[in-house]
């Protein structure tokens, strides 16, 4: 089940948000607030090898069902045919996060394309993070409208 990310402007908050479907319906409600008017902003994500066994899941409507088994079958796409070196090859790494972006139907913000096409060019990660890491902040805080800086992040999980 994929977890959606919300920021509320009026907390500065990036809130987490658990869905049956890959692509949310609802607009969720902020949990410390009560304000109606997040804005779905860009997930971090992480890369594993696919898992011995699968988990069983749990009953879902026959569009979430749908929508879920695009998803999952796009992501297991992705993880065929890479090896372990592959998480260290920036241009890998720029090229799974781009297709989950664009899966996942999230927004591509300036910062962000210009990270991915620059580790798609090869260069180093860390670099990059530390030069581009504090605009990126800055710019998904601007995207919500929120004030003071980056937004904070709540270390909870609610449900959409």
């Amino acid at each position: 089940m994929p977890i959606f990310e919300f920021l509320c402007p009026a907390c500065n908050r990036i809130y987490s948000f658990l869905s049956l479907g890959s692509n949310p319906s609802k607009q969720p409600v902020c949990p410390r607030c009560g304000g109606t008017n997040l804005s779905r902003v860009p997930s971090a994500f992480s890369v594993s090898s696919p898992a011995r066994s699968k988990p069983e899941k749990p009953a879902a409507s026959g569009a979430d069902e749908a929508s879920a088994a695009r998803m999952e079958h796009e992501m297991m796409q992705m993880m065929e045919g890479l090896d372990e070196g592959d998480a260290e090859n920036p241009r890998v790494m720029a090229r799974l996060m781009r297709r989950v972006a664009e899966a996942s139907g999230e927004a591509m913000t300036p910062t962000m394309e210009e990270m991915f096409r620059r580790l798609e060019a090869g260069e180093d990660p860390e670099t990059l993070e530390e030069e581009l890491g504090p605009q990126l902040e800055a710019e998904m805080g601007e995207e919500g409208g929120g004030e003071g800086g980056a937004p904070t992040r709540d270390d909870g999980l609610y449900s959409l």
